[in-house]
């Protein structure tokens, strides 16, 4: 007599509502943060925002930087053949990624608490990992930070939406000025 064995059928993962920035994705942005950070600051530059995502050509590590007056060229490839050689040292195995180093531009990412209070009276497009009256993504002016709160003017109304609950924010280019 032949017994069968019960098999589970499993679903198959559907990753079209993943949230974006898995907790890999997450440390090894912080990883590289950690080893860029100290780089741009010999070099005289601001370390703006690190992002770690996959595009159609493949995984991006891609970096940007500043400094008053402008970045060139030659501090892109200054940085990135630095830290090229950091992260063969440092950085676990993450699999093939291109690096990527350059300018924020004028849709300059907001990573940071000090940003908000930098561009104060600027606008900016903010995305929300949860919702705030209903609502993820926002576009208005910045008022500023209270109580790691942002304050940004909606149409004739403020809202504040926590630091922490900010999953992505950039400034918004005006008429080409920011």
């Amino acid at each position: 007599m032949k017994t069968k064995k019960y098999k589970p059928k499993t679903k198959p993962l559907d990753n079209r509502n993943r949230q974006p920035g898995s907790k890999k994705e997450k440390h090894i942005v912080r990883q590289v943060g950690g080893l860029a950070e100290p780089l741009c600051a010999s070099e005289g530059l601001e370390l703006v925002h690190v992002e770690y995502r996959r595009e159609p050509g493949g995984r991006i590590l891609r970096l940007y930087i500043d400094r008053a007056g402008g970045v060139t060229l030659d501090d892109c490839v200054n940085v990135s053949r630095q830290l090229n050689n950091l992260l063969d040292v440092s950085l676990d195995d993450i699999g093939p990624y291109n690096l990527e180093v350059t300018s924020p531009g004028p849709e300059r990412p907001l990573s940071k608490m000090q940003d908000y209070e930098r561009f104060k009276g600027r606008k900016a497009k903010i995305k929300t990992c949860q919702p705030i009256n209903d609502q993820k993504n926002f576009t208005g002016i910045i008022l500023g930070v209270a109580a790691e709160q942002i304050k940004l003017s909606l149409n004739e109304k403020t809202i504040a939406i926590p630091f922490g609950d900010i999953s992505k924010a950039r400034l918004v280019d005006v008429d080409g000025e920011i």
